[in-house]
């Protein structure tokens, strides 16, 4: 049965069986104090504020029966699917690979690279390991929902103006549907969150839609307007 989200700038029609949320980067490192984003001075509380809506999110759209994708940037341990130009960004010792407060940077397998816990996959949800910002670049993302029929994409996750948004504009250039929850995504800096959400509805939509974690929920349940 489809579902009426209302949403800016214009209610949408989502059919759960063809839609997929997909949480981005919601990662220790990232998240928590004394990960790799407090370390480079970042307030991390501003993306903690997003693990509670992320909840929401998960909770409804598990029990609607929707795909789940959940991602995490990182690289390999001997950093081959790093580019050189990635890898030299930032101050020295703080650089991808280097040793940090939860493990080597960005590397995969180290504690920092993992999920919060709040927010853990569950059992038959795939996790994505990717090694740029967008979740469609050199991952098995778009196989994984053209075999699954999805037409539509729900994205959560951090930070809004650089993985979720850089995943929107991959998964619009490539036809899905996407909508952002607004509540569920974060920045270090409000202000960049905030014009990232305002770039997405601009102009009729011309990334996709902006709602949010509640107006999904009642959605899901039947409860909009």
């Amino acid at each position: 049965m489809r579902s009426r989200l209302p949403a800016e700038p214009s209610p949408i029609d989502l059919d759960p069986a063809r839609t997929a949320l997909v949480v981005i980067d919601m990662q220790r490192d990232f998240l928590e104090p004394g990960g790799f984003g407090a370390a480079l001075g970042n307030d991390v509380s501003l993306l903690a504020a997003a693990i509670g809506p992320c909840r929401v999110a998960l909770d409804a759209a598990r029990a609607a029966g929707m795909l789940v994708i959940h991602t995490r940037e990182g690289h390999r341990p001997d950093l081959s699917d790093a580019p050189p130009a990635k890898v030299s960004r930032g101050a020295p010792s703080k650089r991808i690979g280097d040793p940090g407060p939860m493990g080597r940077i960005l590397v995969r397998g180290e504690p920092g690279h993992d999920i919060v816990a709040a927010l853990a996959p569950i059992p038959g949800e795939p996790v994505i390991d990717k090694p740029g910002k967008g979740a469609f670049y050199a991952t098995e993302l778009e196989p994984m929902l053209r075999h699954r029929g999805i037409e539509a994409l729900l994205l959560a996750g951090v930070t809004t103006e650089v993985c979720v948004h850089t995943t929107l504009r991959e998964a619009n250039d490539r036809g899905f549907r996407c909508v952002v929850l607004a509540d569920a995504c974060a920045s270090y800096f409000p202000e960049f969150h905030a014009a990232a959400l305002a770039m997405v509805s601009a102009q009729g939509g011309i990334f996709g839609w902006v709602s949010d974690t509640t107006r999904l929920r009642a959605a899901l349940q039947g409860d909009g307007p």
